[in-house]
């Protein structure tokens, strides 16, 4: 974990500045990729980099010194850095989840504090989902008063990038029966630094994909820390802010970017290492026409995945700041976004294993991890089913129903 310092960070003032920015970014995070996913090798120099960039800091409130740039352009650089490395675009997703709870639902006070943290580099990773619960709706986590402060006792499971963030952000249920705190029932999300006592991470994450994301456990035994710290949940769940499609967003664009890449790296391999099939009678095996008419097939799945990501991003961007017709564009966003998220699965999972497919027996070798893909895609897609996508859509269609307010949404 990286110590934020006054200089650890460079100011991104655009859109065009922050995707050149990260295009830069990607083309250094592809090199070594594949090695350190295969070895696990954590990339705790490349989120070093990645937070000095300044991207981290882009929707920070022009109000409080940042860029505020769009939840469209903020789906676009995750995109282009999962093309490189699904592992360190999925570490910033709950970074921008929980810096967007922070405007949403935060004070002006603490919105004021951690921008400014924010601007000079800081990251911030979740702890939110449980093992223990019914559902993972369900939190068990609790903070409750203790005498002029709160405490919090839990465990929380697949809190990604937690080994590489300065701040935690600790989804917690209020217990407080006597009401001692004077604070409304319900959830907070508590922010709080990750070295604070009683804190306690572990890295224990052993997926079968997104290997190197710091996505293990973090325990929570007595950890004291002050009102200042919490953040009610209700006001960016339960109403219609577009909260859940922007989080929705960003994990579709973690899909997207994984079949782009899937797609350059079997491109690379076909034009420098595949063999044709002899019944093709050519020398090459790009020149093989049905070689070349499936990789147009899949180029038109990735063409088609990323314009409906762009598509659900501008429905997105409406949600911000709507004081008009605002359940009418958090709806829109929902269901553009749950579109956006059916797309983008399917094409991970279909360009990440069609790799192999196009490249031939040599693409298999275990040195050269391209295998990497597939299974990033198959982890990271089982975020949330696709098959509730549908639903939500279908009833939108048939029964004029809006879509749930919650975070998988």
């Amino acid at each position: 974990m990286t110590t934020v310092s006054a200089t650890s960070a460079c100011p991104v003032l655009s859109a065009g500045e922050a995707v050149a920015v990260a295009t830069e970014l990607a083309g250094e995070f592809a090199l070594g990729a594949a090695t350190r996913d295969r070895l696990r090798e954590l990339p705790f120099a490349q989120i070093d980099r990645l937070a000095a960039s300044g991207l981290l800091a882009v929707t920070v409130p022009n109000a409080y010194g940042g860029a505020d740039l769009p939840p469209s352009v903020v789906a676009d650089l995750i995109r282009i850095l999962a093309a490189a490395d699904p592992n360190i675009a999925q570490i910033p997703h709950s970074h921008f989840v929980n810096v967007n709870l922070l405007r949403l639902a935060g004070s002006d006070e603490q919105l004021r504090h951690y921008s400014q943290r924010l601007l000079r580099g800081a990251r911030i990773a979740n702890a939110q989902t449980e093992r223990s619960s019914p559902t993972v709706a369900d939190i068990a986590t609790t903070v409750r008063p203790a005498d002029d402060r709160f405490r919090i006792d839990g465990a929380k499971y697949y809190c990604t990038g937690s080994l590489f963030a300065d701040t935690l952000a600790v989804l917690t249920r209020l217990d407080d029966p006597d009401r001692e705190s004077g604070l409304a029932d319900g959830q907070y999300v508590v922010f709080l630094p990750a070295d604070t006592p009683g804190v306690r991470i572990v890295d224990d994450w052993a997926a079968v994909g997104q290997r190197t994301t710091g996505s293990g456990t973090v325990v929570f035994d007595e950890v004291l820390v002050d009102r200042s710290a919490l953040v009610p949940r209700a006001p960016a769940v339960s109403t219609p802010t577009g909260y859940g499609a922007f989080a929705q967003l960003l994990h579709a664009a973690i899909d997207v970017g994984i079949a782009r890449g899937a797609l350059v790296a079997a491109v690379s391999f076909v034009r420098e290492k595949s063999r044709p099939w002899f019944e093709a009678g050519v020398t090459r095996a790009i020149d093989d026409p049905l070689l070349i008419q499936r990789f147009g097939e899949l180029a038109v799945v990735v063409q088609a995945a990323e314009a409906v990501l762009a598509s659900a991003g501008v429905k997105v961007d409406a949600t911000v700041g709507a004081d008009s017709d605002a359940a009418d564009r958090a709806a829109d966003a929902s269901l553009a976004v749950a579109g956006a998220k059916i797309v983008a699965d399917k094409a991970a999972n279909e360009l990440s294993s069609a790799l192999f497919e196009v490249s031939g027996t040599r693409s298999v070798a275990a040195e050269l991890n391209l295998d990497h893909f597939w299974r990033n895609a198959r982890t990271h897609t089982l975020h949330d089913p696709i098959r509730w996508k549908y639903q939500h859509i279908g009833r939108a269609l048939l029964h004029d129903s809006p879509p749930p307010l919650h975070s998988a949404i």
